[in-house]
């Protein structure tokens, strides 16, 4: 599929992260105005809220885009998803009739401030990348048993704070918990000072379950994708995760990027998941791939200085897919709902630079790996870290919107208050 051709500016550019081939679906204001639905086309953002209000998007069962976030969309169904994708395409295709109608409705991106583009239900992150599960395992238990017995069987994961969830551009607060060292007697109450990054893929539940579903029917449930750091306190995590795992280390902040790209823009970069070390059982085998290929990266930028890219790699380094997450999450009967949020745990490659977390490009923070004007094992106060994605096509680019926090320092001790 090569690209499809607007009327818009800059969305025929190779380089342009969201062409007519896209269409994301996000939240934005200009000024004083109200949040609204808009869709991101060349440099700006069509504003789909006012394009329904005014009789040249007509939904069907509408209408559905006069609230600030996409649920209601989603609720409608594949079918309403397909067709509005269809009548915006038409509406931003070169040589539209409507161009004249559409243009008022238009909105300089560089005017827009983005929200948060859906309201999440509940979240749940997964421990699903083999080179990350490997390289954590190896650290603490050796690589010998580096993987639980169970991970090569089922996507572990853990069900996390739907209210942590927060768009990019929001600071994250260094949190407070309890850290205990090796060498410490007991724990202490401090700010975390091996806070991390994990770099992910969201996947966003479009469509409700009422019971088991097979991983091709949590595929079609899938709405969209959007770039997911999950932030994490390792010192707090260290201390407080047996028996029962994550739990204060990873309630501190999720960041999400402001767009969400649709599975139908995705479909072209569809890749299958690597082979299976043990056979899977029947329950989550995948009937074709389910996988994207999503480059990746991340930067750091400290205080004042410059970027480094500090990790390149790739969603298809993932071994259980979406589907598969989805498909395992509903095996209890467990309803899932529209808006929740699968994370799908770090992406990590094979090398040591496609490494998705400062744990592991730090190696625990025994190797400091190296920045513009300095170096870095964990995260410190003021550093900003940025989660980018994109997916090639024949001379066109799918974006997701940059994915960024920056990190301000702990609050006064809760108890000197």
């Amino acid at each position: 599929m090569g690209l499809h051709r607007s009327w818009v500016d800059r969305a025929n550019v190779p380089d342009c992260p969201f062409p007519l081939n896209n269409l994301p679906c996000g939240v934005f204001s200009t000024g004083a105005d109200a949040p609204r639905c808009g869709v991101a086309i060349g440099d700006f953002v069509l504003d789909v809220a006012a394009l329904e209000a005014a009789g040249l998007l007509t939904l069907p069962d509408g209408p559905l885009l006069d609230v600030p976030f996409w649920n209601d969309v989603m609720e409608a169904g594949p079918a309403v998803w397909t067709y509005l994708r269809d009548r915006l395409t038409a509406l931003l295709a070169e040589g539209s009739a409507e161009r004249k109608a559409v243009d008022p409705f238009l909105v300089p991106a560089a005017d827009v401030t983005l929200h948060m583009p859906f309201l999440v239900s509940e979240y749940t992150d997964f421990y699903a990348g083999r080179h990350h599960a490997f390289n954590v395992g190896t650290m603490f238990r050796g690589p010998e048993n580096a993987l639980p017995p169970n991970w090569l069987h089922i996507p572990i994961g853990y069900n996390g704070r739907a209210s942590s969830v927060i768009v990019s551009g929001t600071d994250v607060r260094r949190p407070w918990g309890q850290v205990k060292g090796p060498n410490d007697d007991a724990p202490r109450f401090a700010p975390s000072a091996r806070f991390d990054i994990e770099l992910e893929m969201g996947a966003i539940v479009g469509t409700p379950s009422e019971g088991p579903v097979t991983v091709a029917e949590a595929d079609a449930m899938i709405f969209g994708y959007v770039l997911l750091n999950d932030w994490s306190a390792r010192d707090i995590q260290a201390w407080e995760y047996q028996p029962l795992g994550p739990f204060q280390a990873k309630a501190t902040a999720t960041t999400i990027s402001p767009w969400i790209v649709t599975r139908a823009a995705l479909e072209p970069f569809r890749t299958p998941t690597p082979p299976r070390e043990v056979p899977l059982l029947p329950h989550l085998q995948e009937p074709g791939p389910m996988l994207y290929d999503i480059a990746l990266e991340v930067g750091l930028t400290p205080e004042g200085g410059r970027e480094t890219i500090i990790a390149r790699t790739n969603y298809a380094e993932m071994y259980y897919s979406a589907a598969q997450q989805l498909a395992h999450h509903t095996t209890s009967g467990c309803p899932m709902n529209v808006g929740d949020l699968l994370g799908s745990g770090t992406i990590s490659g094979p090398e040591k630079g496609s490494r998705g977390s400062l744990l592991e490009l730090s190696w625990g923070g025994k190797e400091p790996f190296p920045i513009n004007g300095g170096s870095r094992s964990f995260i410190q106060d003021h550093d900003t870290l940025t989660l980018r994605g994109q997916c090639k096509g024949d001379g066109y680019t799918i974006g997701f919107g940059d994915c960024v926090g920056k990190v301000i320092p702990a609050l006064a001790a809760p108890y000197a208050r």
